[in-house]
């Protein structure tokens, strides 16, 4: 069926004709959003009769909830990947999306949300930017500039509007990428309270009716497939201007206790959702195996000729040196059951092989310094403590990386993005010409890793010696000759 001719996704059309009232309000309106968030609440709804509906809030002047509105909230998800090297698609048509905000138009409107008994959680996706304070920001009939002024207006009106009882609370779950997010999200509001001289009452309601829970999210979201639309809108027979596209791997790690548990329920659903009284040993599994992973390889695998995650993963060799640092040196290190830790790279592999996402290693290189020292370095530490040696495929990745800050291989630039001290830094460093004292000078940098690491026994001559070794032979002959040597 050519588009042209396809009727358009909204209601009138495309509906099962039922009524969600509104539980959530959802400040975000992107991408990730709506096929992390909305697509798990989704699954409440059909699989356990959750009845919940999503306000969602624009939180930026630009932003696109006119385009959702057109569709009356309705959109499909695609969701692409593989499963024991299986490529595998879902489409869900997500029909939770019950109402649409854009507080810079229509403030009243999104104060009167604040006023609806069957209302009971606030998500937000506002980048990691998105909480801060600005103390320029007042109480007033406009909308505020910051995210966190907005939600302290509407949880003043909130408390205004039913007198400030108790069981009018909200749960308040944000998605911002940062550690301690909803801490930080309640700090902020409280400044609010402070800075706008609102009474006592409001805070003590704000710190005890309301329940706020840090979390950690994980699904790669790339979102509207501008480049393969017509290939998408094929398989609808529908047309839809605001698809988004994910993968299937899900991951929400919600702070919480039973409480929250009994509200949302998903742990009687398939959805990967942990609401735990700690979250911190998970963001730890992610940190250490994930984002410790990419940050292992990237130069390793630009310097052997790769350009994307999924050939990291298809090239024998490469792929080979992934498995061996993952399963053999980041999860022993890690203090979780080690089946668990096992099953999590298990996925988090199969998601690199993933053919329908497009991953550049150089854009992962972004930063690889600062994301080494987080990721990779107490991994380094940990395993040298627990095992009495050194991670040999951890190190040679680190000797790569401090390779890679030369600035070129093989005749070509190398895709270096860090700060400028860091660039000017480590330019410094290899204009030595010096291996020994290029090595030594990078590991001692306090700016770069906090302390000393020519301390650490060993590690300043098995580097010195990777480096000489990529040099003579390249990476895979440098790998091959360096692993004997100090095993």
């Amino acid at each position: 069926m050519e588009s042209q001719t396809k009727l358009k996704l909204n209601r009138e059309n495309y509906s099962n004709n039922q009524t969600y009232p509104i539980k959530i309000l959802q400040f975000g309106e992107g991408n990730f959003l709506r096929a992390f968030v909305d697509y798990a609440f989704q699954t409440l709804n059909k699989e356990l009769n959750f009845n919940a509906g999503i306000a969602v809030v624009q939180p930026l002047q630009g932003g696109m909830v006119d385009l959702i509105e057109k569709q009356d909230g309705l959109f499909t998800l695609f969701l692409n990947g593989i499963k024991n090297n299986n490529p595998i698609q879902e489409i869900h048509l997500i029909d939770n999306i019950v109402k649409c905000i854009n507080p810079y138009k229509d403030f009243q409107g999104f104060l009167d949300v604040a006023k609806l008994d069957s209302l009971e959680f606030v998500i937000s996706n506002t980048t990691e930017a998105g909480i801060e304070f600005v103390d320029t920001d007042v109480i007033s009939n406009e909308t505020p500039q910051s995210f966190p002024a907005k939600l302290a207006v509407f949880l003043y009106q909130r408390f205004t509007h039913f007198k400030g009882d108790q069981s009018k609370g909200l749960a308040i779950i944000p998605c911002e990428l940062i550690n301690y997010n909803a801490d930080t999200l309640k700090k902020v509001l409280l400044q609010y309270c402070d800075l706008w001289n609102l009474e006592p009452e409001f805070k003590t309601w704000i710190s005890e009716a309301c329940s706020f829970h840090n979390t950690l999210v994980d699904r790669i979201v790339p979102g509207y497939p501008r480049n393969e639309i017509d290939q998408y809108n094929d398989k609808l027979d529908y047309q839809d201007d605001i698809l988004v596209t994910a993968e299937p791997f899900f991951l929400w790690v919600i702070e919480g206790g039973e409480d929250l548990k009994a509200k949302l329920p998903f742990h009687k659903t398939n959805l990967d959702v942990k609401i735990v009284e700690d979250m911190q040993p998970y963001r730890t599994r992610k940190v250490r195996i994930l984002n410790g992973i990419h940050t292992a390889m990237v130069p390793f695998s630009i310097m052997f000729g790769n350009e994307t995650v999924q050939q990291s993963m298809d090239n024998p060799f490469t792929a080979d040196f992934i498995k061996k640092l993952t399963y053999d040196e980041i999860i022993p290190t890690l203090e979780m059951d080690k089946q668990e830790l096992k099953n999590f790279a298990d996925e988090v592999l199969d998601r690199f092989r993933n053919p329908f996402i497009k991953h550049q290693l150089s854009d992962i290189a972004l930063n690889s310094i600062p994301k080494f020292k987080v990721r990779v370095l107490p991994t380094i530490l940990d395993y040298i403590k627990i095992e009495n040696k050194l991670p040999l495929n951890l190190v040679f990745g680190f000797a790569a990386m401090i390779r890679f800050y030369q600035g070129s291989w093989n005749g070509k630039n190398l895709p270096i993005k860090d700060s400028s001290e860091i660039v000017e830094a480590m330019t410094e460093y290899w204009s030595q010409n010096n291996l020994q004292k290029t090595v030594s000078q990078t590991l001692a940098n306090l700016e770069f890793w906090d302390q000393d690491l020519n301390k650490v026994e060993g590690l300043q001559n098995a580097i010195t010696v990777a480096i000489s070794e990529i040099d003579k032979n390249g990476i895979e002959k440098g790998y091959q000759n360096f692993i004997p040597q100090f095993s």
